[in-house]
C-alpha cells in the first residue's frame, strides 16, 4: 500500500508540475499515467471520473486527481479509508507544486514580466498549451462518449450531432455553454 501511495505522489507531483495551461491540459497526463501506465483504472472509470470532475465545483485537475486517488486504491483492493487517503496524497501532490513554484516566482515576476526574456518563455509556451489542450479532446472522443460506429452507428452519429451541434451553437451563436450543457444533457437522456 505504501508503494502505491507513493506512486500516487509522484504521479501526480509530476502532473502539477509539467501540466501548463491548467486542468484540462493535465487531462492527457492524468489518463496516460492511470490507464495507460499503470493500469489504475480502465479508460470507462477514467471517463466518468472526468465527468464527475467537471460536474463538482473546483478546477478539474484538482478534482480528477481526487478522484483517481481514491479509484486507484479502492481498486487495488483496500477500503473506502485507504482510498481517502489516496485521494488526499493524489491531491496535495499535483497542488504542491504550483505552490512550490508560486511562492518562488511571485517576488520576481512583477518585476522582470516585462523583460523580453520572460516574455519570449511565455510565448514558448503558448502552443504547448494548445497541444496539452487538444491532447485532453481527443482523450475523451472515446467508445465510452461516442460509441462507434460499427458497434452501435445510431448512436455514434446522434452523438456525433450533439457535438457538432454545441459546437457551432457556441463559436456562431454565442450561446452559453451553461445553456448548450443543459440542452446536451436533456438530448442525452431522451435519446439515449
Amino acid at each position: 500500500m505504501i508503494l502505491l501511495y507513493l506512486q500516487l505522489f509522484w504521479t501526480f507531483f509530476k502532473i502539477g508540475l509539467f501540466g501548463f495551461g491548467g486542468g484540462y491540459a493535465m487531462i492527457s497526463m492524468i489518463q496516460g499515467s492511470v490507464v495507460t501506465d499503470y493500469h489504475w483504472m480502465t479508460n470507462g472509470q477514467f471517463t466518468d471520473i472526468v465527468a464527475v470532475s467537471q460536474m463538482t465545483p473546483g478546477p478539474i485537475g484538482i478534482n480528477s486527481a481526487t478522484y483517481v486517488g481514491y479509484t486507484s486504491v479502492v481498486n487495488a483492493g483496500y477500503g473506502p479509508v485507504w482510498g481517502v487517503v489516496g485521494s488526499l496524497i493524489s491531491t496535495f501532490a499535483v497542488v504542491l507544486p504550483s505552490f512550490i513554484l508560486m511562492l518562488l516566482i511571485s517576488r520576481f515576476l512583477m518585476k522582470f514580466k516585462d523583460h523580453p526574456m520572460v516574455e519570449s518563455m511565455f510565448s514558448l509556451l503558448r502552443p504547448a498549451v494548445v497541444g496539452l489542450l487538444a491532447a485532453a479532446a481527443l482523450c475523451l472522443m472515446t467508445a465510452e462518449n461516442f460509441s462507434s460506429p460499427s458497434l452501435c452507428p445510431w448512436q455514434f452519429w446522434l452523438s456525433v450531432g450533439i457535438f457538432l451541434f454545441t459546437l457551432i451553437a457556441q463559436k456562431v451563436y454565442k450561446m452559453s455553454p451553461i445553456v448548450l450543457i443543459c440542452v446536451s444533457a436533456v438530448a442525452g437522456i431522451i435519446l439515449f
